[in-house]
């Protein structure tokens, strides 16, 4: 078999020690093909040292592109001259046979141009799987519910695909660099199914490392502009519920009662069973802290 070769970008951001970890996993591939790290470090001094031509080759560049996560990532993959790109944030790590697995998938099927796989969440010392339950997703599935499992880390694309019209870079116009893995996804799926292996081959870590844990503004502003930009998903009632339930619930956590009722309204007409929209009006009432019940559900694996 012909084994094509794989550029994996890592976006870094002030966490040394959890970057060393993924670009070990990274470096431990089970992968018989050619493999290129690029680590891209954004507002912040790169750590040259981290630099390697022993191996698989470790390349260390400064984000010159947005700051923010979308630009790091862009940054990494125009840095690549690889068949394919693969993406890992700098604090989760792959099982050795990820790479490998993906590959074969997608070469299984020669018009394919996205791959994903299951995942494992770690939160507070507890792991647990998250599956998706098919080998094949479609923009009605993504519209529907952002199928978590389906995380930036799991990607692997045609850098062809990526660096041209056809999907296209990531979005660097997304708020914070919010939900811009959930965007990449539809554009794919528009044009043809994602590949998926159903198998937990990338380990995510969830907790206060994120950098985006509780900046509920920007969660706001990112998801009104995924439904801006994405008419599929106010066209799926369920999908729609499910993000004004969010909004309800990341305005009630910011203090913005009048904001998360609106939400809340909006939730309803479109789907009266949308379960978000519970929480949100039990947290504007006093009775629960969103942030007492996100903490709940990281601990089965799950968030708002």
């Amino acid at each position: 078999m012909n084994w094509p070769s794989v550029g994996v970008v890592i976006p870094t951001r002030n966490r040394p020690e959890l970057v060393r970890r993924a670009i070990a996993a990274v470096r431990a591939q089970e992968y018989p093909g050619e493999l290129t790290v690029v680590v891209v470090y954004d507002q912040t001094e790169p750590d040259q040292t981290l630099a390697t031509a022993d191996g698989t080759p470790v390349l260390v560049l400064t984000n010159w592109r947005t700051s923010g996560l979308a630009g790091a990532r862009n940054t990494g993959i125009l840095a690549l001259d690889t068949e394919f790109v693969a993406f890992c944030d700098d604090d989760d790590a792959w099982a050795p046979e990820k790479l490998r697995k993906q590959v074969a998938a997608l070469l299984a099927e020669p018009d394919a141009e996205f791959a994903t796989c299951a995942i494992e969440v770690e939160y507070e010392g507890r792991t647990t799987a998250r599956l998706a339950g098919c080998s094949r997703v479609t923009v009605e599935q993504l519209a529907r519910s952002r199928m978590s499992m389906l995380h930036s880390s799991s990607f692997l694309i045609r850098r062809g695909a990526l660096a041209s019209d056809a999907i296209g870079l990531v979005a660097e116009d997304a708020p914070g660099s919010q939900n811009e893995d959930w965007d990449l996804l539809l554009r794919a799926a528009r044009r043809m199914p994602i590949v998926h292996v159903d198998e937990p081959l990338v380990r995510v870590l969830w907790g206060r490392t994120s950098h985006y844990a509780y900046e509920y503004a920007t969660k706001i502003s990112s998801l009104r502009w995924m439904m801006q930009r994405h008419p599929e998903i106010s066209g799926c009632r369920p999908g729609a519920a499910r993000v004004y339930g969010q909004l309800a619930c990341w305005s009630a956590a910011s203090g913005n009662r009048a904001q998360a009722w609106q939400f809340s309204k909006e939730a309803v007409r479109a789907n009266w069973r949308e379960p978000r929209t519970a929480i949100a009006l039990a947290a504007m009432t006093g009775a629960v802290k969103v942030e007492n019940v996100l903490s709940a559900l990281h601990k089965r694996g799950r968030g708002i």
